[in-house]
Parts: C-alpha cells; structure tokens; sequence
C-alpha cells in the first residue's frame, strides 16, 4: 500500500513576497502612494544613517508615529487568508514591511527583509535586538552595553541581511506569489530572477505591470484581499 496522501506528503512550498499594498488595506499609509509618508518627509531626513547621525530626535519621532500607528491597526482578510493557506501549503512569507500584521494573523514562518517596527537595536552591537515594551523609543534608551537603541529598521544606504536567506527560499518555491509590491525596490525586486522558470507566478497588484521575461506569470489587477480570494480559486482550479 501507498504512503498515506495528505499531511504525511510533502506540501508544496508557496513562497509569498509582499509590499506595502497588503498592509494599506489595515490602513497603515504606503511611501510612494500620491498621500504616502515620503510626501511629509524627505528620505534622507528620517531613514538614513546620515539621518540618524545628524538628528536621532527627528528619526525616532518618524518611527514612533510609525509603530503607535500599527498598534492601532489590525491583519485585514489578505494576511488572514495567507495564514489559513498553511493548512494546504508550506507557506513561507517574505516581506519587505516592518510591521507585524502576518504574524498576529497566523503566519509562522515570515522573514521581514527591511526589519520589524517593534523592535530595536543596539547602536554599538547589531546583535543585540530587543522588542520594545510599547510604542515610543526615546533618546536615552540604551541597551546593556549603554548604548543608544536604535530602530530595528533596514535604512537606505545599508545592507539587507536576510536577502540571502530570502534567495534560497525563492530558489525552492513550487509556486511564487508576489502581493502589494511595486516590484522598484531592490534588492527585494530581484528575487523574482531566481524563481525556477518552470514554476507558476503570481503577481497581484492594482498597478501591476507586465513582466515580459518572466514564464509561467499570471497578474492579477486587484487590491491585495480581493487578488489572494481570486489567486486561491486559481490555485483550487490548478
């Protein structure tokens, strides 16, 4: 007799890269929409190390907005449904946001690329990382060396850690999904080149463009909670 079907099968991995679109629809404000955060800042005012160097009180107020905001906020119904697909899929989720929405809906498996608005770091040691007990970080919050804690955020100019981890993820996908993403921020839109080409594509944006060197894509023009209903009915039909 054959092994038994279901659970004791390998489940086909749905690797998940996703952008501030999922995140809009809880209500937290993108970058680059026409309202978006960028048009009351300037990005090397508050997510740079030369921001940082230059005014660490204007940098932290930017991130405490930042962070009270997503306490007010909750996982809408496209990160609620990525967590229910665990049940089917080995689903692995990559984000380049800093907040924590996939998480409280369910997901167990999410590698944050730009860092986690919740936590913070020390300025002397990288690795030390701590949560935040609440929402604002002010100067004079040190770490156990006596350091200056800073935000646990990937700023412009510095290297994304976990994007080798994130390329071996993509190199193993069954089956790629990318939600709520311009695809213009490297070096997060280059893990599309390393999707095996046999494997099918998704790609669900309101905006979304055609990606003509890409095999086996399909795209799906819709908000991130209508396009992952409409990407779990193709993957029923598939």
């Amino acid at each position: 007799m054959s092994g038994q079907s279901g659970l004791s099968d390998r489940l086909k991995k749905l690797v998940v890269l996703t952008g501030a679109g999922i995140s809009q629809e809880s209500g937290i404000r993108t970058f680059r929409d026409a309202d978006g955060l960028w048009n009351n800042y300037r990005i090397e005012e508050v997510a740079s190390p030369d921001a940082w160097e230059r005014a660490p009180q204007l940098v932290l107020d930017f991130y405490n907005m930042r962070r009270k905001q997503l306490y007010e906020v909750e996982p809408n119904e496209a990160h609620i449904a990525l967590a229910d697909l665990e049940k089917k899929y080995d689903v692995q989720i990559i984000t380049q946001n800093v907040d924590d929405l996939h998480q409280r809906a369910g997901s167990t498996k999410v590698l944050h690329l730009h860092g986690e608005l919740k936590k913070v770091r020390s300025t002397a040691d990288p690795g030390q990382v701590y949560t935040l007990d609440g929402w604002e970080l002010k100067l004079g919050d040190c770490c156990s060396k006596g350091s200056q804690l800073r935000p646990h955020i990937v700023w412009f100019g510095e290297q994304v850690p976990n994007i080798m981890m994130a390329t071996s993820m993509v190199r193993e996908a069954d089956i790629f999904l990318v939600i709520g993403t311009s695809l213009k921020v490297y070096p997060a839109a280059g893990l599309l080149q390393y999707v095996p080409s046999g494997v099918p594509k998704y790609l669900i944006d309101p905006e979304a463009e055609p990606h003509y060197y890409l095999k086996n894509l399909t795209i799906i023009r819709e908000k991130a909670t209508s396009g992952v209903y409409k990407f779990i009915n193709l993957l029923a039909k598939g």
